[in-house]
C-alpha cells in the first residue's frame, strides 16, 4: 500500500468528483474541505474513530449544528472511501456519538393576522418585488426559487407555477483563487422540481400581467437579469419594517405557508409535496406539533367512532 495523506487524497478526489456533480455541489464540498476538514485532518493518513469523535465534539462546541457536522462527515467519508479504493489508506468504521440535543426550537412563523396584513398590502400596493413575497406566502416557495422564477414558469391557463430552477451566490475555491458567483441552476433534489397551484387571488394578480410581460424575463425584476437572494432579503426586510411586522427571516414565509396549511387540516403528504420536501417526515418534524386542544379533539373523535 502506497500511503497518502488525507490532504493528498482530497486533492485527487476533487478532480475525480468534479465532472459528476453540479458546480454548486462541488463548491460546497470544497468549502467543507478547506474550512473544516483539511485544517484538522489534511496532514494525517489515518482516520480512527477517536480522532473523528474528538473533531465532532470540537465542532459542536464551536457552535455548529448536529446536521452541519453530519454533512461535514459525509464529505470526509467520501474522501476516505476514495482513498481506501485506491489503497492509499486504511478503512475505518465509526460509531460517532452526538450529545443529547436540547428541545427543538419551534419554527418562527407569522401570525395569521400578519400573514393577511402583508398579502392585503401587496395586493393594494403592487410591485414586482412584492409579488415575489406574495408568491412565497401563497405557495411556500424558497427565496432562491422565487428569485429564479421567469414569467414562463407561471401558467395562468393551468393555474400553476412550475419550479425547476433556483438561484444563489456560491463561494468557489479553485486553487489559490477564491470568488463568489451568482448561479442559476436546477434545485438540489428531484422533489424540489414541482408544480404548485396558484390560489384565486394570486391568479387574479398574475393574469393581466401575463398579457404584457416578456415570457423570458425574471418575475421579480421584470427584466433580463434576476435579483439575487441577498438583495431580495433586504427588500423584504424593509417592507416588514414599513408594515411594522415583527422581525422574521424570509424563510419564515415558507414556514408560515406550511403552518397555515396544517392549521387548515390539509393532509401532511400533500403539504410535503407542495413544499418540495424529499420525505414527509421532514414536514412532520418541522410543522406537526399538536397542542393539548388538538390532542383532546383527536381522542374525542376516536371515542366518537367507538360510539362512546
Amino acid at each position: 500500500m502506497t500511503r497518502k495523506t488525507i490532504g493528498e487524497i482530497a486533492e485527487i478526489w476533487k478532480e475525480h468528483k468534479r465532472p459528476f456533480v453540479k458546480r454548486s455541489t462541488m463548491a460546497a464540498y470544497v468549502l467543507i474541505l478547506e474550512k473544516h476538514l483539511l485544517p484538522h485532518f489534511g496532514g494525517s493518513d489515518a482516520l480512527p474513530e477517536q480522532t473523528v469523535q474528538a473533531f465532532v465534539l470540537r465542532k459542536l462546541e464551536g457552535g455548529l449544528s448536529v446536521k452541519t457536522v453530519r454533512d461535514i462527515l459525509i464529505v470526509l467519508k467520501m474522501v476516505m472511501r476514495f482513498g481506501v479504493k485506491h489503497e492509499w489508506m486504511s478503512h475505518y468504521e465509526w460509531d460517532i456519538k452526538y450529545p443529547s440535543c436540547p428541545d427543538r426550537k419551534e419554527v418562527e412563523v407569522l401570525s395569521a393576522a400578519n400573514h393577511r396584513k402583508i398579502m392585503n398590502y401587496i395586493r393594494s400596493h403592487f410591485t414586482f418585488g412584492g409579488l415575489g413575497i406574495y408568491i412565497s406566502l401563497s405557495t411556500g416557495l424558497r427565496i432562491g426559487e422565487v428569485c429564479a422564477l421567469r414569467w414562463s414558469d407561471l401558467n395562468v391557463a393551468e393555474g400553476v407555477i412550475t419550479v425547476n430552477r433556483t438561484i444563489g451566490r456560491i463561494y468557489f475555491v479553485e486553487g489559490e483563487h477564491r470568488h463568489t458567483e451568482l448561479v442559476v441552476g436546477a434545485p438540489k433534489t428531484r422533489s424540489s422540481c414541482r408544480e404548485v397551484p396558484m390560489g384565486k387571488e394570486l391568479l387574479a394578480m398574475v393574469k393581466p400581467l401575463k398579457n404584457v410581460v416578456n415570457e423570458d424575463f425574471y418575475v421579480l425584476t421584470n427584466g433580463e437579469r434576476p435579483t439575487e437572494p441577498r438583495t431580495y432579503r433586504s427588500y423584504y426586510n424593509n417592507l416588514m419594517v414599513k408594515l411594522d411586522i415583527p422581525r422574521l427571516k424570509f424563510h419564515g414565509l415558507r414556514h408560515s405557508f406550511a403552518t397555515r396549511c396544517i392549521e387548515a387540516g390539509c393532509d401532511y403528504k400533500t403539504v410535503s409535496v407542495l413544499l418540495g420536501h424529499a420525505d414527509v417526515s421532514t414536514t412532520l418534524g418541522l410543522y406537526v406539533h399538536p397542542g393539548i386542544e388538538h390532542k383532546r379533539q383527536c381522542i374525542n373523535k376516536m371515542l366518537k367512532s367507538l360510539g362512546r
